[in-house]
Order: C-alpha cells, then structure tokens, then sequence
C-alpha cells in the first residue's frame, strides 16, 4: 500500500519546462544514440505505443519536476552531483523522503548487483528508495547465504531451467509441505492422510498459501550476468521467469529479447503477478510506484528524442 496520496497519472506528464541539466542527465541514464524504447503490449498502437507505462497509479510527479528545474545538487554523504537521487549512496538528492512515496512489499527483495554494472545506469536503486525496508542491494561476489531456505527462495532470471509463477508455487508449496511433515519426525509419503479435523483445517491453509519469503534478482548486463547465474550459491534455488513481459527501458541491449526486463521492471512485474495469481487477490495499483522514478524518467528520455528528432 502506496503511503503517500495516489494519483492515476498517464506517461504524458508535465514536462514542458526542462533545464539546461536535463541534457546532462539524459547523457547519464544512456545517450540518445544508443537509446530504444520497447512497447510493453504489442497491441498498443501509434500514440499509445510511445506510452506503454500509461495507466499506473502513481503519486504526483511533481516534486520530480520541481527538483529538475532546480538541477543538480551535492549528494550529503559522496558530494556527488546527482539529481533526484544519489545511485551510490542510495539516498535522495534535492527531495525529501515525506515527498516520495514509498511501499510495503508482501515479500524481501535482494538485489545482486554485478560490481561492473554502471550505477548512474542502473534501475535497482529505485526499488531500494520507494521500498527501503524490503530491499537490499548486494555488489557480487558478496551474495547472502541461502542454503536451508530453497522452499521459500526464488530467483529471477530466464533460462532452459526456470518456471512460471504459477509452477514456481506449486513447487515452493511441495518442497515446504514435505519440510513441515519431516520436521514432525514422520516419514515423507508423497500423500500426507490427516485424521483430526483441525490438522485438516492447518493443511487447507498451508495449501492455500504461497511459502515464499524472498526473491533474488540480478542488477547486471547481460553479458556479464554468466559469473553470477553460475555461482554455487544459488544453484538450489528455483528459477523464474517472466515470460510474458516485455521492456520498456530505454538502454535495451541490442540483440537481447525485448522478455528481458530492467531490474525495476522485473520486480515490478513480479510483484504484480505475484499478487493475483500467488495470493489471489485482485491488484489495484499496489506496487505502481515502483516505478515512479523509473516512468519519469522514461518520459524524460522519450522527450528528448522526440526533440532530436529521434522518434
């Protein structure tokens, strides 16, 4: 649940005003050049095509528009010149906290980041500041120890391996009934006969409920995501994929599928999915402003190529 005032906004937003800096800022986040924007739903068409994140319900903008005609300023703990945040320090820059939305998530996040990956670049970051008490971002080789927690530990990322989210609860749920019966010291029957009508009562609620605790994403390119997917510490776990989610980033690698998302996006698109079809429960716009930073900025980006003629 959003805890600031949500507000439907579309990709059209206010941005008639931009500042000398914004060039700079556009420079920082992926050189027109090199830029290309991806629909997110093939079916979207002319106009709409150029929106493919219409629709959120976000908070306003518009302290994001305030601080961009202010320009950079010094992050308090680097002195980096950064605007809106400082992706090294993960701390805003030139806003407050009160004016930035920020969300419980239903689940941990832990991000892995490759020590390469660019961090002015980077999308990972705006998970950690509209989410701060469900985030954690780790710079590889250091990866928390997962072994023991394979039944309630997912990792995201495609691959010949990985499951739906739908398979990937079904598979959590077995792996955690047959921990629950061995834990009881019982033998493990591929069938569990329950006799008293409260342990019936205990199995139905189990069965209903999703065990995952904590989701892994990767923060790398991807042609230096190989180190880190093979590492032995996260071979146990379950691998997921979201196959029917397409990018919309703005630095999408030439020669990857466009089913190959922005760490944001991917957490974005998890989560969401994980709402529905996880919990069963009907998504209303709860984790929309994960992508508050991320739909901003990909509003900056489009319109300066449009300005340079680019679109």
């Amino acid at each position: 649940m959003a805890s600031k005032s949500d507000i439907i906004t579309t990709a059209d937003g206010n941005l008639s005003r931009p500042k000398e800096d914004s060039g700079a800022l556009v420079k920082e986040l992926g050189s027109p050049e090199s830029l290309k924007i991806s629909t997110c739903d093939s079916s979207f068409k002319n106009e709409q095509e150029e929106r493919p994140l219409q629709g959120l319900k976000l908070a306003s903008h518009e302290v994001l528009e305030k601080a961009q005609l202010t320009g950079r300023l010094k992050c308090s703990k680097c002195s980096g010149s950064r605007m809106f945040y400082c992706y090294t320090c993960f701390s805003l820059v030139g806003v407050t906290p009160q004016e930035i939305p920020t969300i419980k998530l239903p689940v941990k996040i832990d991000i892995i980041k490759h020590p390469n990956e660019t961090d002015g670049k980077s999308t990972a970051v705006h998970a950690k500041l509209i989410a701060p008490d469900d985030v954690t971002i780790y710079t590889y080789p250091c990866i928390p120890e997962y072994e023991g927690e394979k039944h309630n530990v997912v990792l995201v990322f495609p691959g010949p391996g990985s499951v739906t989210m739908e398979e990937m609860s079904k598979q959590l749920l077995e792996t955690s009934q047959k921990r629950t019966v061995c834990s009881l010291k019982e033998p493990c029957p591929k069938r569990v006969k329950v006799d008293e009508s409260t342990d019936s009562q205990s199995a139905e609620d189990q069965q209903s409920t999703c065990p995952l605790q904590r989701v892994v994403f990767i923060d790398s390119t991807w042609n230096q995501t190989n180190k880190i997917i093979t590492d032995e510490r996260l071979q146990a776990l379950l691998q997921v994929e979201l196959k029917t989610r397409k990018t919309c980033f703005w630095r999408h690698q030439k020669g990857s599928p466009d089913t190959y998302l922005a760490t944001i996006e991917a957490i974005y698109y998890f989560l969401k999915d994980y709402h529905v079809q996880c919990l069963s429960q009907q998504y209303q716009g709860e984790y929309d402003n994960l992508l508050f930073f991320y739909s901003y900025l990909h509003q900056l980006i489009n319109k300066a190529k449009h300005s340079a003629g680019k679109l």
